[in-house]
């Protein structure tokens, strides 16, 4: 019975979250409406100030973590399965821009910062990309940046230290200036999401 109130608790989180998304998103318009699919973002309240801790244990800004389009992932190094196959398929997309003359960025923040130290989420993000950057901080501050790009997570279960996380698992292409421009879910392929990017990316 716990467990089916668990899961009924979960699916209502991700209920919320999915209603939050549907309240901040429009059609999209201006200099990017050829990039956009559907209904996505205009001018969102996804994204905005966050302060973490990078690999050697400085701290980095949004203004230091975007500089260019970047793709940025919320996700935690113990994940067993979607983290890395999700971050894998941005670095290939990044490796595509890469070839059309694109510079993009991958950020990856950990939504799990007991286990995730300075440290961790460094090797994490150096296997996936050379280029990828991973961030980690305090609790209050990695939440503070999850509730600024509406990710949803919680720990699912109560293991001392085998535990996973639940959370949600969009990639979003954010911009200098410009901000939110686009969510992949993890059926994108790394391919389409090149494409995305790179659509963004020229109209900048």
């Amino acid at each position: 019975m716990g467990r089916v109130m668990a899961l009924f608790s979960v699916a209502a989180a991700l209920l919320g979250v999915a209603a939050g998304w549907f309240l901040v998103l429009r059609d999209g318009g201006g200099d990017f409406a050829d990039c956009r699919q559907g209904v996505v973002a205009g001018e969102a309240a996804i994204g905005g100030p966050f302060s973490l801790i990078d690999g050697t244990g400085a701290v980095v800004t949004e203004a230091e973590a975007i500089t260019r389009p970047t793709l940025v992932y919320f996700g935690y190094t113990f994940c067993p399965d979607i983290c890395p196959i999700d971050m894998s398929r941005n670095a290939v997309a990044v490796d595509l821009l890469a070839e059309r003359g694109i510079d993009a960025g991958l950020v990856f923040i950990t939504v799990d910062p007991a286990r995730d130290t300075p440290e961790v989420v460094a090797d994490f993000a150096a296997a996936i990309h050379p280029e990828a950057l991973g961030l980690t901080g305090s609790a209050d501050a990695v939440a503070a940046a999850a509730r600024a790009y509406r990710v949803y997570f919680r720990k699912a279960d109560d293991d001392p230290d085998y535990y996973l996380m639940d959370h949600s698992t969009f990639s979003y292409l954010m911009a200098p200036e410009a901000g939110f421009l686009e969510f992949y879910p993890s059926d994108s392929t790394a391919a389409a999401v090149a494409d995305s990017v790179a659509c963004y990316a020229n109209a900048l």
